[in-house]
């Protein structure tokens, strides 16, 4: 039996994501925070999990990821044993003699656990801390155009975003969906008319017209499912969302 080394903290959702059992749940992991690759290194320095220092790790890292990144772009495969990672053409060709097209397909790069990354698993104990006070969360979002899940966003075309208790609707100005550029702070928000499906559980909308750059995707409502609230609440989606 392996020994236990980490520890997870997860809260219970509604699992909006299958329709067969209206009462099943699905859990959430708490994420206290995102860590970079500087914050990283300077962890593996101060708890000995590095013989160099966090600044030569952090240099050398860098100059991995970007090497790494160089090569995938001429089409190879990657295998840290840590992850797997592959460039993937989407769309649809409709004759072999079809070239490509970027307003038709696109490239995104995919990552998958390794076996070292895998061998960690058993050495992780789950505490579910119950159902999630929040009563509104966003589980999932789909680029349609590209078939990306909780990564890349194509402006212009269909975004759907399946969650909990999502439907937009309420009088206060502030109530809408939005897009927030991570970098700027500056907040897009989604016109009404682009708002194609809006329901409790699924919504489907036009992506603005978004610069390059990563994203957060804000729901704010005052839907409750039986009365408006009095002031409107604000879901978050925990995943940056990237407009290339």
């Amino acid at each position: 039996m392996a020994t236990i080394l980490h520890r997870i903290k997860a809260y219970l959702y509604d699992n909006v994501l299958t329709k067969d059992n209206p009462n099943d749940f699905t859990a959430r992991t708490t994420s206290e925070r995102s860590l970079n690759v500087q914050q990283i290194c300077q962890s593996a320095a101060n708890r000995g999990g590095a013989d160099i220092s966090a600044s030569a790790m952090e240099h050398a890292t860098e100059l991995f990821l970007k090497e790494m990144a160089y090569q995938l772009c001429d089409g190879y495969s990657i295998n840290t044993g840590y992850f797997m990672a592959s460039t993937t053409i989407r769309g649809v060709f409709d004759s072999p003699s079809e070239t490509f097209n970027k307003d038709k397909h696109s490239i995104i790069f995919q990552f998958n656990q390794g076996d070292k990354l895998r061998a960690e698993i058993p050495t992780i104990e789950v505490d579910i801390l119950g159902l999630a006070v929040t009563s509104s969360a966003i589980m999932q979002v789909t680029d349609v155009k590209s078939g990306s899940v909780n990564d890349l966003m194509t402006p212009g075309r269909n975004l759907k975003i399946a969650g909990s208790k999502i439907k937009v609707e309420g009088n206060d100005p502030f109530v809408g969906i939005f897009f927030v550029n991570t970098a700027t702070n500056v907040r897009t928000m989604v016109e009404e008319s682009d708002i194609v499906m809006n329901n409790p559980s699924e919504l489907i909308v036009v992506i603005p017209a978004l610069s390059s750059g990563s994203y957060h995707l804000e729901i704010v409502t005052q839907f409750t499912g039986s009365y408006l609230l009095k002031e409107p609440r604000t879901a978050v989606f925990e995943r940056e969302l990237t407009v290339q």
